[in-house]
């Protein structure tokens, strides 16, 4: 399931959703809080880790979330109006959560509007860089960048990245046939380095009461 709002900015999918699914099915001008890449998992896997590649927090941009707990029980957490505002305290704990809170069966997330975007890489590491794109990653032996905005922001950026243009979406799918976890790997954002596999970092012992007791 897939529905997008350009009136009003959001999306609703179902957790088995692809990325680059979603990326094809908006309208030019909107975006989504992921870059143009295909990970495991879809939306759900990406909610699970808290993202990929953002230089932001990704539980601020979930509007709403349906999930199945590890007991079975449905929990809609957030949606689109401020009445909904209490569900925030456990779509957003969710986001992060490396499957311990349960299963994405949909998700409303906020679509952020842009004139211009630019998909660029480089050879080298991951670095600090002067001007902060909106995704910013490494994969092998370059540093991919994605931002969009102002056509003048989008072009400062460009210009001091540098590097080559990248045509279409990246299906990194195939590092990870073990599914995608937190260990030393070939896909390095600015949280983690991720592994082939399902490790994920140790849950804090709050973090395990609240997961417990849903």
């Amino acid at each position: 399931m897939l529905k997008v709002s350009a009136a009003d900015q959001y999306l609703i999918a179902s957790g088995d959703t692809p990325l680059l699914e979603v990326w094809q099915a908006l309208p030019k001008g909107l975006f989504p809080p992921f870059p143009p890449v295909e990970l495991p998992g879809g939306l759900d896997g990406l909610l699970k880790r808290g993202g990929f590649a953002q230089t932001f927090f990704v539980g601020s941009e979930l509007l709403g979330l349906k999930f199945r707990s590890p007991k079975g029980h449905i929990i809609q957490a957030g949606g689109l109006t401020v009445k909904n505002v209490q569900g925030f305290d456990l779509a957003r704990p969710f986001v992060g959560s490396f499957g311990a809170m349960g299963d994405v069966l949909e998700a409303t997330l906020r679509l952020r509007p842009g004139r211009a975007s630019v998909f660029l890489r480089r050879k080298g590491e991951l670095s600090n860089l002067p001007i902060k794109p909106r995704f910013l990653w490494q994969a092998l032996a370059h540093t991919y960048a994605f931002h969009f905005g102002h056509p003048l922001e989008v072009r400062r950026f460009a210009e001091s990245f540098g590097g080559e243009e990248v045509g279409e979406g990246l299906d990194y799918r195939g590092l990870f046939p073990n599914g995608m976890g937190v260990g030393p790997g070939h896909l390095v954002d600015l949280r983690f380095s991720w592994a082939d596999g399902d490790s994920r970092p140790e849950m804090p012992e709050a973090f395990r009461r609240l997961a417990e007791a849903i």
